[in-house]
């Protein structure tokens, strides 16, 4: 995480990408969304926060870029691409991805492949200074399950499986990184 910030600050990042694009996994209450404020806090930029639960149906996916021409409010512009164009440099948190219908990883891809969005209205969103933060709770199930007898098991590598189970390999290529979250141990 801080590589990336470091290396875009430098001017050696990709130049058509957003600064970072991360993925954080792990149990609820570990700390992924407090990580994400306090960046955003530390850079002194905003934190431009979408819950994607609220982007499960088809139909809710074009609140994110805008309506299609002849809907009900296509020309407003998109929640997403709005505040990206409102605050440019920003830290983007997506907040459960794995909730997200799948046209939003669609977009995601275009987000992470190009640095850029187009809304309805043909406004270009800027993402190349964006700080680009999913959060899942993807794989924990397989990180939770207990071991048989008094020999520890690593259970990491089931978990991601499930992430690859969920996350198609061209979005995940396209992540800086997937970063774990755990519960603090009592040491």
């Amino acid at each position: 995480l801080t590589e990336a910030i470091k290396m875009a600050r430098a001017g050696l990042g990709h130049e058509h990408k957003p600064v970072g694009s991360f993925l954080f996994a792990g149990p609820t209450g570990v700390g992924k969304t407090e990580v994400t404020v306090q960046l955003s806090k530390a850079l002194g930029i905003e934190l431009l926060r979408f819950d994607m639960s609220e982007y499960m149906e088809r139909h809710t996916v074009s609140r994110l870029i805008g309506a299609p021409p002849g809907y009900v409010g296509f020309d407003q512009g998109g929640l997403l691409t709005d505040a990206v164009i409102k605050h440019p440099h920003a830290v983007l948190l997506l907040d459960e991805i794995e909730k997200a219908h799948p046209d939003v990883f669609n977009i995601l891809l275009q987000v992470m492949d190009n640095g850029t969005l187009t809304d309805n209205n043909g406004r270009k969103a800027d993402f190349r200074n964006v700080v680009l933060v999913m959060t899942t709770n993807a794989g924990v199930r397989e990180t939770e399950r207990k071991s048989i007898g008094l020999i520890h098991q690593d259970n990491s590598t089931d978990a991601m499986e499930e992430i690859k189970k969920i996350f198609t390999p061209e979005f995940r290529n396209r992540l800086d990184n997937i970063i774990w979250f755990d519960h603090l141990s009592t040491d």
